[in-house]
């Protein structure tokens, strides 16, 4: 790459250097990153060929972090962002460049995280299944009261908007301060107007927001739900322990209310506790049922200011689909379901199966998990609360009964699989594993350790559930090699990974498995 202003020979880049680069690519984390002779360039946003000025703002080795100060010449993939808010918010990190772009980014990206596991194992990997919608995709977002607004750079200096109150996201890397929204393209269209009345009536009845620094105030959290195909809209409003909180929430959510009819319940959550949760210690229904109804696949979901359900619906029924045809249930198998949340997976697997056995950590999760089964009339699922690496070990199954899996479904937090699971599901040896991940680098990990463990990756199939975001949804696709041998010893340790900053904890000895037989 060319560069139009050279590093002066024999110095390192200082902070508010300034200097010009062509974008090249889209980080994983969110954000662009360029060079600058022989320094790598981080930027909070550009599109891989635009034409950047920039000034260093810190450079730690060989990596410099900038703030772009002036457009050179616009990316022909460019595109003008929908939202005011996107060089504050940073929700959206790529809503600048065209989607087939974004896509592009994400599948080279995840190409070279999973290329050494491809060299020793080679697979298919497909190409990204892109989402039915890029705006207003999300049936749910989670908004937060502050006590301090966070400034935009666009804002005139003489604006009369008030520094002690906001409502909406925070802003990047500040706990403390939140950026005031009026409006986000990705939330479903509804939540634009509850957001902008609930800040209005707040306003006029003088409610004081929570300060994230000193842990005082009323207003905590604005949560907002909807199904997308019954159309029912859930409001949850979290606020603190107050005294006479429940009589002041209750005239609020009446304005509110009347203000937006499209409103089918609201439920008020009291929080005495000062972590930035947005969930209540007691919940209590103000108006409507208290719940919403969503259907997906075929199936009705009940779902609750606690509940755990995909954020994306649409984009989830596609990722749902590609789970069923790898896992390819018959009538007579048995499917685990490890990490099941609230049986999402599980009760769509129950009609093509024998029986499915759900495990997940977070009881409310299962609650919802049991709910959804007898709405559905689903009777061939079971499912069970607990820490997985308990519930779903030998021990676990034999108390409870279960059976040899023929299938098994993971779905597993960020972070990945446990190192204990991970060797369980070794000595558990089912004839076929779909590892669905919400992070290919910790899958790429976890994928590593069961090929070492006797499987075979076939495929790999990711999904685009959050455009404009970096994240991205993969299926993988395992069989076990029946004719497989241990190539280390039993009760080898194995390294400890860490993948994005999570570790497993120092106690956990990750080994060799005894034997294959379960």
């Amino acid at each position: 790459m060319a560069l139009r202003t050279p590093l002066p020979v024999g110095r390192k880049p200082r902070r508010d250097d300034v200097f010009e680069c062509e974008v090249e690519s889209l980080l994983r984390r969110g954000g662009a990153k360029a060079h600058w002779g022989e320094y790598t360039v981080e930027l909070r946003a550009g599109v891989p060929g635009e034409v950047l000025r920039c000034e260093v703002t810190k450079r730690r080795g060989q990596k410099i972090r900038a703030r772009v100060v002036e457009r050179l010449a616009e990316s022909p993939r460019g595109v003008a962002p929908r939202c005011e808010h996107f060089a504050s918010c940073g929700g959206c990190s790529f809503q600048d460049s065209e989607y087939s772009l974004q896509l592009e980014q994400q599948h080279a990206r995840l190409t070279e995280l999973l290329q050494n596991l491809r060299e020793q194992n080679p697979f298919d990997l497909a190409p990204i299944v892109p989402a039915p919608d890029v705006f207003h995709y999300r049936n749910k977002m989670d908004f937060t009261f502050a006590a301090a607004r966070w400034v935009e750079d666009h804002e005139p200096e003489d604006t009369a908007r008030s520094l002690d109150f906001a409502l909406g996201l925070h802003s990047p890397g500040r706990f403390d301060k939140v950026l005031d929204l009026s409006a986000c393209h990705i939330a479903f269209p509804e939540a634009n107007e509850i957001l902008n009345a609930s800040r209005e009536i707040a306003l006029s009845m003088d409610l004081e927001p929570w300060n994230l620094r000193e842990n005082t105030g009323l207003m905590r959290h604005l949560v907002l739900r909807k199904g997308f195909r019954t159309g029912e809209v859930l409001a949850y409003l979290v606020t603190s322990k107050q005294e006479g909180a429940r009589a002041t929430i209750e005239a609020f959510a009446a304005k509110l209310i009347e203000r937006c009819p499209n409103l089918t319940t609201f439920v008020h959550g009291l929080r005495a506790a000062t972590s930035c949760v947005s969930l209540g210690e007691e919940d209590h229904v103000l108006h409507g049922p208290g719940v919403i109804n969503e259907q997906l696949g075929g199936l009705d979901f009940e779902i609750s200011p606690r509940s755990f359900f995909q954020t994306n619906t649409f984009a989830a029924e596609k990722l749902f689909e590609i789970v069923a045809k790898e896992a390819c249930p018959t009538k007579d198998e048995v499917v685990f379901d490890l990490y099941c949340g609230a049986g999402t997976i599980g009760l769509l697997m129950a009609p093509h199966c024998k029986q499915v056995w759900g495990f997940e950590k977070v009881e409310d999760a299962v609650l919802d998990a049991v709910r959804n089964a007898d709405r559905n009339g689903v009777t061939n699922a079971k499912f069970f609360a607990g820490d997985v690496l308990v519930t779903a070990s030998k021990e676990g199954l034999q108390a409870i009964g279960a059976p040899r899996p023929d299938v098994v479904i993971v779905d597993p937090p960020r972070a990945g699989l446990h190192p204990g699971v991970t060797k369980f599901l070794g000595e558990l040896a089912a004839p076929r594993l779909v590892y669905v991940s919400c992070n290919p680098k910790a899958a790429a990990v976890d994928l590593e350790r069961l090929v070492a463990l006797g499987y075979q990756v076939l495929r790999a199939t990711p999904v685009d559930l959050f455009p404009h975001t970096p994240h991205l949804e993969c299926v993988f696709t395992l069989e076990r090699d029946p004719n497989w041998t241990p190539e280390v010893a039993p009760g080898t340790e194995l390294p400890r990974v860490d993948v994005d900053g999570f570790a497993p904890p120092a106690d956990v000895k990750w080994t060799a498995p005894e034997g294959t037989d379960g």
